[in-house]
């Protein structure tokens, strides 16, 4: 236990934050003309560069907190990542009509991924880690 907190908990709460960002990141990189005609349709500067850092940090930075190695370091530029996601990605204040909420929404849960990896930062990876082996 790392300050009272459970590591078995710590554990699922990494592979949790992970999920979402694995799955779409090989997505990404399946489909990584897809991914690049996205970062173009997003407006996003050098599209080409985006799609990459975008699918590395989605498979091998998350795939890191996964399994718990480079934890603390790896939940900071995830932060960085996904905060630089909800603000291009999710302009709510910028749209219009219905997609307006559906922009919201995947704003404030962007936030709230954030939250989750923030507090990664702060525990550590717990004992069932790459972290703790080394």
């Amino acid at each position: 236990m790392i300050n009272g907190i459970n590591d078995e908990l710590i554990l699922v709460a990494r592979l949790l934050l992970a999920t979402l960002f694995l799955i779409f990141g090989w997505r990404k990189l399946r489909d990584y003309s897809g991914t690049v005609s996205q970062m173009v349709q997003l407006g996003v500067p050098m599209p080409v560069g985006a799609a990459a850092v975008a699918t590395f940090m989605e498979l091998a930075v998350a795939f890191a907190v996964a399994v718990g190695a480079f934890t603390r370091p790896a939940a900071l530029l995830l932060v960085l990542y996904t905060l630089g996601t909800a603000l291009i990605g999710h302009h709510y204040w910028t749209i219009k009509g219905t997609d307006r909420v559906d922009s919201m929404d995947g704003f404030y849960k962007n936030l709230s991924i954030i939250g989750g990896f923030l507090l990664l930062y702060v525990t550590g990876a717990g004992k069932y880690s790459i972290d703790a082996f080394l």
